[in-house]
């Protein structure tokens, strides 16, 4: 016989169905009276400090730099020298000619490519007063450097660069185009025609001078870096012009080191978030909250950036890698 007063059989499933509900209220609970007390606090979030010393957080020094821009004019001096950072001999007897390097992260580079045995030849426009502060810096690790103003948009500047180097030093082992122009544009008709091609002809042209120049002259386990951005992988609607540069920096990387391999030439790029150099000051009219908008909260000090380029361009540490970009953006 059937029994009319059995439990349906969905009874017993509706029960625990509403017993995990009251299970999972209780654990909303929880959490909002956790987000509760986090939002009566008055403390505002703090930038994330995980370096050998403490690095600025913003609110940043309000200053708006004419371009190029001066590292001497900062208010906020970018901190380059690594103090915290010790040599082995990673580019022993090497020879590397950097663009960009007066300043920002070309100057930090120098510094580190000095540190562990490397000439430099100091490339940058017409920022003479910076780059006898890069040049002092190297020459107080030791090794040798040279001056090399110009226009890295001028293939003529990209041969006597090269030339120069090779009179100097007689190698040429890493080739690290970093020189960059940026300049906002809040709207797409904002940008003329000579912002474009001042921003294509620094960022894109000037490293494929370069590179056409320097890789006749380079041996096997030499490497060619550049610097990317965050931009040119994620896009910035206020930088339009650039970000395709930097994206198109990425591709051109990539595609180079395919050609390169039979050389033994390796080429990768580092692609930085928001790093404290002239390049923004010299940009946006207010930096107070430059780099706030990363998840670490502060933007990269350029001695932060460094390290990366010298891992990239040591044969001991990255023999096998060739055609990457290595992200340096704050934990996005």
């Amino acid at each position: 016989m059937t029994d009319d007063k059995a439990t349906p059989p969905d009874e017993g499933f509706r029960e625990d169905a509403e017993r995990v509900a009251r299970d999972e209220r209780d654990i909303q609970k929880t959490i909002d009276r956790h987000d509760a007390k986090a939002g009566d606090s008055e403390d505002e979030p703090k930038a994330m400090q995980a370096g050998a010393r403490e690095y600025p957080a913003p609110p940043l020094p309000q200053q708006h730099l004419k371009k190029p821009g001066l590292e001497a004019d900062l208010k906020l001096e970018p901190m380059y020298d690594a103090p915290f950072y010790k040599g082995s001999g990673k580019l022993e007897g090497f020879a590397a000619l950097i663009t960009g390097a007066d300043s920002g992260i070309g100057r930090a580079v120098a510094v580190l490519y000095a540190r562990e045995g490397c000439d430099v030849a100091i490339g940058y426009l017409n920022e003479d007063e910076d780059a006898q502060v890069t040049k002092a810096a190297v020459e107080k690790e030791g090794r040798r450097a040279i001056l090399l103003p110009g226009d890295v948009a001028d293939p003529a500047y990209a041969r006597h660069a090269v030339d120069k180097t090779l009179e100097a030093f007689g190698r040429l082992d890493v080739l690290v185009h970093n020189a960059a122009f940026q300049e906002h544009a809040d709207d797409l008709e904002q940008i003329t025609d000579a912002h474009f091609d001042r921003t294509l002809k620094t960022n894109l042209y000037g490293g494929f001078y370069l590179v056409r120049a320097a890789v006749p002259h380079m041996k096997p386990g030499s490497a060619i870096l550049m610097t990317g951005s965050v931009v040119g992988l994620q896009g910035s609607g206020e930088l339009l012009d650039y970000g395709m540069t930097k994206g198109g920096l990425h591709a051109f990387a990539r595609s180079l080191s395919a050609q390169l391999i039979p050389r033994g030439i390796r080429v990768n790029v580092v692609a930085p978030g928001p790093v404290w150099t002239p390049l923004n000051p010299a940009d946006r009219p207010d930096v107070t909250q430059f780099g706030s908008g990363v998840p670490m909260g502060r933007p990269a000090q350029p001695e932060e950036i460094a390290p990366a380029f010298v891992f990239l361009a040591s044969p001991q540490m990255s023999s096998y890698i060739t055609g990457e970009i290595l992200p340096i953006i704050g934990g996005y």
